[in-house]
């Protein structure tokens, strides 16, 4: 019974709203530079490629858990993402209200993430919030 109620949830129901779209964010220093964006702009184009559809799997589908994102602690958040070539990269992130904001992203090269990404990305996000 429950089967017929959720597809019937699914199918009529969820139809007629549109998806919910959490605006994203990218931090800014006080400069007024956005790093994680001029990071992802440095990117070979099949990685920001990679890297721009689990944004978007994110933006849309939040609150989403793992294999995608993993809660880091203190709100803190990373998006996985594989990348061509046998890669890594993790993009660091908050919510506040609705939207999502970007706070750091890098390319993983050991197995555990390394303290000083997340000591920035930390930060970023106290900067952001005061």
């Amino acid at each position: 019974m429950y089967i017929i109620w959720y597809m019937y949830h699914i199918v009529v129901v969820m139809a007629d709203k549109p998806p919910r779209k959490s605006p994203v964010v990218f931090y800014r220093t006080r400069g007024g530079s956005e790093v994680v964006r001029d990071w992802l702009r440095g990117l070979p184009e099949k990685d920001r490629h990679a890297l721009g559809q689990d944004l978007m799997r994110v933006q849309y589908r939040w609150p989403v858990g793992m294999p995608l994102c993993r809660a880091m602690g203190d709100g803190l958040w990373e998006v996985r993402t594989s990348l061509p070539g046998h890669r890594i990269a993790r993009t660091l992130f908050s919510v506040h209200g609705d939207r999502i904001v970007i706070l750091h992203g890098f390319i993983k090269k050991t197995r555990k993430t390394p303290a000083d990404d997340l000591a920035l990305a930390r930060k970023r996000k106290t900067e952001f919030e005061a």
